[in-house]
């Protein structure tokens, strides 16, 4: 009877608030990752003006710095990021060259290469 009590005790539990703080900080991470990436994208569109340049870059520095701070706890709680522990921190420093990168000034400059609908029907007027 010992004998069969004796393994239960050397195993590691992790309580309740434990299990939720990992999933929270999961969930959170991912969250707040995928808001900056759609932030990131539409980075053309909010440099038009450089008053809202600036907000999206603090927003999308601020979300990611917020992220990798999330992926490094999930980490070090022992959680995992889609399925493997070792991926929270190699993605942290993704969202932290990501937050440098979002930084970056383009001060209103077209950083698609492409010709935006509104400058064709300008251009269109001027030809006329």
């Amino acid at each position: 009877m010992a004998g069969s009590l004796l393994p239960n005790l050397l195993k590691r539990t992790r309580s309740r608030r434990g299990v939720d703080a990992i999933s929270l900080a999961e969930t959170a991470s991912v969250g707040l990752c995928g808001l900056a990436v759609l932030l990131w994208m539409s980075i053309g569109s909010f440099s038009r003006t450089e008053a809202r340049e600036l907000l999206a870059q603090r927003a999308i520095a601020a979300l990611c710095v917020t992220s990798a701070v999330l992926l490094f706890a999930l980490h070090q709680m022992g959680g995992e990021l889609w399925g493997s522990r070792n991926m929270a921190r190699p993605m942290a420093v993704i969202a932290v060259i990501v937050a440098l990168a979002g930084m970056l000034n383009i001060k209103g400059k077209d950083v698609q290469g492409e010709t935006n609908p509104h400058k064709i029907a300008k251009m269109r007027r001027e030809e006329e």
